[in-house]
């Protein structure tokens, strides 16, 4: 069910306290992650992985979704962990960044979750460096950091991020 929040918006404006987010959550390596709703595509299984000769550890290879050639990014290398050979399948989020397609392999997809902007917190100061550089802040949640993914740093290549 949606509710037409736009017409309540009109009437009435929103303080910049009271302005919520919406989040897809997702694992990877056990630490929550959160993406804004607005930048996540779509969520899929990705299949026929093809390999790209001489890339990146973190470009995992090429895929084809619905017509579009999709980048698929190995998120646990992207954050220098160790790969799982569970059996299971990883999941992915699609993204797109200045016209280019990308899907962000993950452990496992969670829920949509609704938090206000103002209980996000900067990033701490003791947050794994890899993490704080992909990082634009943190939600405590009883008991559990979920760290806010900022796409276009998880997307962020360039001369200093190929030689790390």
């Amino acid at each position: 069910m949606t509710t037409n929040i736009s017409s309540v918006e009109t009437l009435k404006p929103v303080a910049s306290d009271g302005a919520i987010t919406e989040y897809v959550t997702a694992m990877i390596g056990g630490q929550l992650f959160g993406l804004p709703i607005s930048r996540v595509q779509d969520v899929f299984m990705p299949e026929r992985l093809t390999k790209v000769p001489l890339a990146p550890d973190d470009v995992a290879g090429v895929l084809n979704l619905r017509g579009r050639i999709v980048t698929a990014i190995d998120m646990r290398a992207r954050l220098g962990l160790p790969r799982i050979d569970d059996g299971k399948p990883p999941m992915a989020m699609g993204v797109d960044l200045r016209g280019e397609s990308y899907g962000l392999l993950i452990d496992s997809i969670g829920e949509v979750l609704k938090l206000a902007d103002d209980s996000r917190e900067v990033n701490p100061v003791n947050l794994d460096p890899r993490m704080a550089k992909m990082a634009c802040g943190v939600h405590r949640l009883n008991g559990q950091l979920m760290v806010v993914l900022d796409v276009d740093r998880v997307l962020e290549i360039g001369p200093d991020r190929i030689a790390a």
